[in-house]
């Protein structure tokens, strides 16, 4: 029996190809029960068990089983433990089982890549997939096709992580063969979802859905797989464009059952949920909650997943829980305490703010969020709320203040490659740029760009995130006139030139930066611009010589008005100066409005000016009227008693009224009490 048992094993495993893997479990079964005395039948029947039940994706059998063969079955099976803990999700166990047996094989390059690439350790991966790429020698049959589908798949992870400056131009480029797969396709289309290009993403999703329902290649099943996760991103360009008709169109075409992988259904299920536009926040709270959460292999992306998680904070704010957002974000960040610019902390950062705040702007979200500042000092999402409420009341001085100050305690920490990363963080030194500008600091612009282009200058790899900083940092200091900042804007371009020879703008920079200083290092470079005749051709210059160059000064409120006062000290102005002032006075004189009921020909009264008792026709109303018409003054002199006082040291007389005496005189106040009448009692 055991020898019947061992041989049946050996005439499978001879066959060319094996197909039925459930006969090749039970037949391994069989023979491991049958040669548990032969130790060399017994190690191949417990591998031929293992490679089974990988086949038959039995990856916790499969581990299990490797487990019980021991240290020998351990060393045999390197390949299938490092797959079998690829495909349950344990990622790092499988990275350290690799690192340790040795990638030395092209088996082992794959695996390894594909571990990386889960593990979102994309430029690992890009790294091993390029290197065979390069190395075809030991490539077997279609295999080119398959290593560039997965190098344009980890090249749009990439810019979706914005590493995109990890990626050459060179290897950006489609070519027309890449166009005719459908999967190459779908990877590019990827990639431009990433780079924002979303109509070009459009047109390349709509080419991969093309190619793959004309594919002969695939059965109707592996096209409706395939086509599931097309139809939900188109879904989702569509959705960006603002086509919301076709996106909707899209998602009743999108069939659950046919998508296999778990993460992309609940992908399609959340955009759908996110089309619907539901107005009741808390409706919308239970929609999003019965949601599936994705775990294991199949499980979101970091960056997807900060997405998801994102959502629900925010539709959690709109339902007013704001209590529940603040202690769970506050609660994953305090796990943090490094500064980062990482966009899923600086979500959770601004998040915190808003449910601080409990949606309030103003004043009033500054008084609340204020104080989480002083505990949370390096929280960059948190920073840049403050600063984004500062400019909205108009208070761009407290912002920059509050900006400098993180700089200063990232520059007096303890110094660490991750804090200077931070600190000369492209959009952190933007930000500051544009609030030195927006104050006319331009002193203060050119020397924080030349700070940033030196601390990316210092970095070994020849591309990193701070490339475009150094252009523009280039750009910026070649306005300058100092010695300083032209060789700080050369050594920066020098740079960039050395990671992206075909870079034009860098080559075009390092040359206006040396040109002048050190010509030495600009000869070699001046053939890659393009001539000034080449560049003149077609070009009349005598023409636009006599034509002249219309070009308007940009001058400050101060220097404008300090040539007005200029030519009013000077008073002298030509002729054709006073000409255009003549004309200037003329447009801006404004036509005079007249009555409605104005006759020309009826004289207008000459008295119209004057008050109307003053005017001659006033006519009082009554006899009583004329008479208190008559004793009106209007500010005159007013009658009474007069009496003569004698002036000091015979200077003369002055004539005053006469006062009346206490107890006299009439009116409404209070001493006319002479002249009142007791009432008598009726």
């Amino acid at each position: 029996m055991s020898d019947s048992a061992i041989a049946a094993l050996n005439s499978l495993l001879r066959g060319t190809s094996i197909d039925d893997h459930e006969e090749a479990l039970k037949l391994a079964n069989s023979a491991i029960k049958a040669a548990k005395g032969n130790p060399a039948d017994l190690t191949t029947a417990r591998h031929t068990r293992v490679v089974a039940l990988v086949k038959l994706d039995r990856f916790d059998d499969a581990l299990r089983a490797i487990a019980e063969g021991g240290a020998a079955l351990d060393k045999t099976c390197v390949m299938e433990k490092a797959y079998a803990l690829y495909k349950t999700g344990e990622l790092e166990a499988a990275e350290q089982l690799l690192e340790t047996t040795g990638i030395n094989t092209r088996g082992m390059k794959h695996l390894a890549a594909q571990v990386a690439y889960r593990a979102e350790k994309f430029d690992k991966a890009a790294e091993l997939y390029q290197e065979m790429a390069e190395n075809v020698e030991d490539a077997m049959y279609g295999e080119e096709n398959d290593l560039r589908i997965n190098i344009l798949a980890t090249y749009s992870q990439l810019e979706m992580q914005g590493k995109g400056w990890a990626v050459s131009e060179e290897h950006k480029k489609l070519s027309r063969d890449e166009l005719e797969v459908f999967e190459t396709a779908y990877n590019a289309a990827c990639g431009s979802i990433a780079q924002g290009d979303f109509a070009k993403a459009a047109f390349l999703f709509k080419r991969a859905r093309d190619l793959c329902e004309a594919s002969e290649d695939l059965s109707e099943e592996d096209k409706k797989a395939e086509l599931a996760p097309i139809i939900v991103q188109q879904a989702y360009v569509a959705t960006k464009l603002g086509n919301l008709e076709e996106a909707a169109r899209f998602h009743e075409e999108v069939v659950l059952s046919d998508i296999s992988d778990a993460s992309t259904r609940a992908i399609a299920q959340s955009n759908a949920l996110i089309l619907k536009s539901e107005s009741n926040p808390y409706m919308a709270q239970r929609l999003a909650d019965t949601l599936p959460v994705v775990t294991g292999n199949d499980r979101l992306f970091e960056e997807q997943a900060t997405i998801f998680r994102r959502n629900k904070y925010i539709i959690e704010l709109q339902a007013q829980k704001f209590a529940g957002v603040k202690s769970k974000t506050a609660k994953i960040l305090s796990k943090e305490a490094e500064p980062t610019i990482s966009s899923s902390k600086c979500d959770l950062g601004a998040l915190n703010a808003a449910a601080a705040s409990e949606l309030q702007t103003g004043k009033t979200a500054l008084r609340r969020i204020l104080p989480l500042l002083e505990t949370r000092p390096t929280d960059v999402g948190l920073l840049l709320t403050v600063i984004q409420l500062y400019i909205q009341l108009q208070n761009p001085a407290q912002a920059l203040n509050l900006l400098e100050a993180f700089f200063k305690r990232l520059e007096a920490a303890t110094a660490s490659e991750n804090n200077a990363d931070v600190r000369f963080a492209p959009g952190l030194v933007a930000l500051a740029v544009a609030l030195y500008r927006q104050q006319g600091r331009h002193s203060a612009v050119r020397s924080e760009l030349a700070k940033a282009a030196s601390h990316w200058q210092s970095k070994q790899k020849a591309a990193s995130s701070g490339d475009s900083l150094l252009r523009e940092a280039g750009i910026e200091l070649l306005r300058s006139t100092h010695p300083s900042d032209l060789s700080t804007a050369g050594e920066a371009f020098t740079h960039l030139v050395a990671a992206q020879p075909d870079d034009r703008t860098a080559t075009a920079g390092l040359i206006a930066s040396f040109a002048t200083s050190d010509f030495a290092k600009v000869q070699p470079y001046l053939g890659a611009l393009s001539p000034v005749e080449k560049l003149t051709a077609g070009v009349d210059v005598s023409a636009l010589l006599d034509a002249g160059v219309a070009a308007l000064p940009v001058v400050s409120h101060q220097q404008q008005q300090g040539k007005k006062r200029a030519r009013e000290d000077d008073g002298e102005t030509t002729g054709e100066q006073q000409k255009q002032q003549q004309q200037a006075a003329k447009k801006q004189r404004r036509k005079r409005k007249l009555p409605k009921n104005y006759d020309p020909a009826k004289q207008p009264d000459p008295e119209r000016w004057l008050p109307l008792r003053d005017r001659s026709s006033y006519r009082p109303k009554g006899r009583k009227g004329k008479k208190r018409a008559q004793e009106a003054t209007q500010g005159g002199y007013v009658k009474g008693d007069e009496e003569t006082l004698e002036l000091a040291g015979g200077a003369g007389s002055l004539k005053v009224e006469k006062a009346n005496p206490a107890g006299s005189g009439g009116g409404g106040g209070g001493g006319g009490g002479a002249k009142k009448k007791k009432k008598g009692k009726k």
